[in-house]
Parts: structure tokens; C-alpha cells; sequence
């Protein structure tokens, strides 16, 4: 009988003892925690809020869709501008990805580029790369891209390496064959020179 009277008294203090000893607890973590500083900014969050408002800008902008002949076309940036008057939209690290339909993917990428609402063209400049699911890799100062229609146009002479060999020329078109439906040909243009590599 002792012993349970015994139990019910340590059980009884322990119910008095345990909050108080988590108050103290609580108490102490407030006491001793340091004091926050709200001057001190997070060094991620140092952000020109004046230079934001003047010049809008999004990261990592996307834009995805299909041509009316049925090409996918992906654009990413690293960086976008909206259009603002009288300039047009800009970006920067531009990177696009065009599927055709009979199943050519044809990748670019370039410094910057500007989107052309008139023309519904994004001109990609700043050096671009294209390469080609058929394995051609083409260097040019600027390329024009449709975006209602498969279609790239060089606007700079091209340098190219292919299975062909290396080839040099005035400009370069990426669109559908006229003669065959369904089909997109790579075409170089502009005093064309070839030169051949075998085995290549």
C-alpha cells in the first residue's frame, strides 16, 4: 500500500515538475537566442529594386509550341526583356530546339537574341551555333528563325562541318522541300566550297 501511495506521489510531482522544467527551458531559448538584425540583409536577396522597375526582366522565360506545318518548336533563355516602346522583345543565352515532322531536330544556340513581331521571327545574333540531328554543325554571326512557319535563314556567311566535309558559304536556308511534302532540306547558298574529306 505504501509502494502505490509512494507512486502516486512521485507520478503527482512529476506532473508539476515537467511543465515547469519545459517553461524554463522555453525561456532560456529566448533569453540566450541572438538578437536579429533587420538591417541585415540575406545576401541572395540583394536585389536593385530601382533597375527592376526600369528595365522588367524574367529568368529561365520558356516558350513552346508548333509551327503550321507541325514542327515543334522549344525556345529557353537564360535571361528575357519585354518589348518596350519602340524596341522589340530580347533575350539572352538563347537556346532553341526545332523537331520536324519527318523526325530532323535541329538545335541553336546564341548570345542574345530579339524577337520581331512584324516579321514573327526571333533573330538570333551574338554567334550562333546550329547543329543538326543528320550531322552538320554550322557557325554564323545571325540567324533568323520563323515561328508561325518551319523555316532558318543565315543572314552572315556560314561555316559548316557535315558528313560531306567542311563547307564554307554566303548564307544557308532550313525549310520545307517544295518537291517532296513532308520533307525539310538544309541548303547552303552564296559561293558554296567544299571541301571533301574522306571517310568523313
Amino acid at each position: 500500500m505504501a509502494r502505490v501511495d509512494r507512486h502516486t506521489r512521485v507520478v503527482g510531482w512529476l506532473k508539476v515538475a515537467l511543465p515547469l522544467a519545459a517553461l524554463a527551458i522555453l525561456s532560456t531559448l529566448f533569453l540566450v537566442a541572438r538578437r536579429i538584425d533587420p538591417d541585415a540583409a540575406l545576401p541572395y536577396a540583394e536585389v536593385d529594386v530601382e533597375d527592376l522597375a526600369r528595365e522588367p526582366r524574367m529568368t529561365a522565360p520558356t516558350y513552346a509550341g508548333t509551327t503550321e506545318d507541325g514542327s515543334a518548336l522549344t525556345l529557353s533563355a537564360d535571361e528575357a526583356r519585354p518589348a518596350a516602346e519602340g524596341s522589340a522583345a530580347q533575350a539572352a543565352r538563347l537556346r532553341l530546339e526545332l523537331a520536324t515532322p519527318d523526325g530532323g531536330r535541329t538545335e541553336l544556340v546564341a548570345a542574345e537574341a530579339r524577337m520581331d513581331d512584324t516579321t514573327r521571327q526571333v533573330v538570333l545574333s551574338g554567334g550562333v551555333t546550329l547543329t543538326t540531328s543528320t550531322g552538320y554543325r554550322l557557325e554564323t554571326a545571325e540567324v533568323a528563325a520563323n515561328l508561325d512557319r518551319t523555316g532558318l535563314e543565315s543572314r552572315a556567311p556560314v561555316k559548316a562541318t557535315g558528313p560531306a566535309g567542311e563547307i564554307t558559304a554566303a548564307g544557308m536556308v532550313l525549310s520545307q522541300d517544295n518537291r517532296t511534302p513532308g520533307a525539310y532540306v538544309l541548303v547552303f547558298k552564296g559561293g558554296v566550297r567544299l571541301v571533301y574529306q574522306p571517310g568523313s
